[in-house]
């Protein structure tokens, strides 16, 4: 009986203007909720890309290292340890290092994070790096990430039209031999790979004999847990032993405990949840204050509270439904428009969509259950 009759509807359409006002002050909250919560998924999923797809089975790195951007080298001697422990299959040395990349075109400098390994090591599971590998083995020869910021250049558009692309890196000429796709990340604008031979002769500050990163490969068949168990306890306590999903947790821990960033995103989605919240509230209490003596009248008619209560909650779902379409909408072109100018990996999720979809439901509910109040301090006595 009560959705028999259309009264939420009829009440919200009755004032468009209003209407749209209080949509649009929804789609905004929604809006917010959306691209803030992409912005630090897209954090998690940029800083975590390396990780996830190196080939490899356990880590060591030094209980000093924080984070990618902020690795301590341990002995490169430590890895080779591990070859004595029964389970394991190969092992791969992998440094990472930061230099100043000069744009080939314009001249200008901007800093980028170097990986090197032996150029002979399946590391990664990236597109590209295969193919051109082998390349690294010259002298000064690196391979450049398509998938950097477009400040370092036209590298790739380059590249591909068979250009003799070189540039310079902390002050060492360089050629690139190939190209691959990682991705930038908000501790790395831009990435190149090369061999440890040549990342020596780019950073003279580095040894061969130090590593920041060592990638142990199980035989098939070997129990993991067991194999990690059995490395922890060969190696002394000044290399961390952790599993490749471990490693990325490493990675995840740092950026959202140990930096602002994480707890910022965090922060500006609860803030789109509480403006949202705000909005609906005073559309919803000027909408009650508007019919107050409608309100009223069905009280004298017979009507219980009840039944006014729920004509308000169906005005927030309504208006939760309606406001959430259009900001899911414009959210997928603004996650595409940041895509193209940060090169970061955001766009819509399932996940993100249902979650900013309840979200937006518990707001507008909140925003009814307070003006509630207002519908039930409609006196038929005030009126009559």
């Amino acid at each position: 009986m009560i959705f028999a009759i259309p009264l939420a509807w009829l009440q919200l359409t009755r004032e468009k203007m209003r209407l749209l006002v209080a949509l649009a002050g929804i789609s905004f909250a929604v809006i917010l909720m959306m691209i803030q919560l992409g912005f630090r998924d897209a954090l998690f999923d940029a800083s975590t890309t390396m990780h996830i797809n190196l080939n490899t089975d356990i880590v060591l790195i030094s209980p000093q290292s924080s984070s990618l951007i902020a690795m301590k080298n341990f002995a490169r001697r430590r890895l080779y340890q591990t070859l004595s422990i029964s389970g394991v299959e190969s092992i791969t040395p992998m440094s990472i290092g930061f230099g100043n990349w000069i744009n080939p075109e314009t001249r200008k400098p901007r800093q980028l994070m170097i990986i090197a390994y032996p150029p002979d090591a399946d590391v990664f599971n990236l597109p590209g790096i295969k193919e051109y590998q082998d390349r690294v083995k010259a002298e000064n020869v690196v391979l450049f990430d398509e998938a950097s910021r477009p400040e370092f250049g036209p590298i790739a558009e380059w590249f591909r039209e068979g250009k003799t692309v070189t540039a310079e890196v902390s002050g060492r000429k360089v050629t690139v031999g190939g190209i691959f796709k990682l991705g930038a990340s908000f501790g790395a604008d831009g990435n190149i790979l090369t061999s440890d031979i040549n990342l020596v002769r780019i950073l003279s500050t580095r040894s061969l004999s130090l590593i920041d990163v060592g990638l142990i490969k199980l035989k098939p068949g070997t129990d993991a847990d067991q194999a990690l168990q059995d490395i922890r306890k060969a190696l002394p306590e000044d290399v961390d032993v952790l599993t490749k999903s471990g490693f990325a947790d490493f990675e995840r821990s740092y950026w959202q405990s140990s930096t602002a960033i994480g707890f910022i995103f965090s922060l500006g989605s609860a803030m789109g949840f509480i403006v949202g919240i705000v909005i609906v509230y005073q559309i919803l209490y000027t909408d009650v204050s508007d019919h107050l003596a409608e309100y009223a009248t069905l009280k004298a008619m017979g009507y219980r509270s009840y039944f006014l209560i729920s004509v308000v909650l169906q005005e927030a779902l309504i208006l939760s439904v309606l406001g959430y379409l259009p900001g899911f909408f414009l959210s997928i072109g603004l996650y595409k428009l940041t895509k193209d100018a940060t090169s970061l990996p955001i766009g819509m999720t399932v996940e993100r969509g249902i979650t900013v979809f309840i979200l937006a439901v518990i707001m507008c509910v909140v925003s009814g259950a307070i003006a509630m109040r207002k519908v039930q301090a409609a006196d038929p006595a005030d009126i009559f």
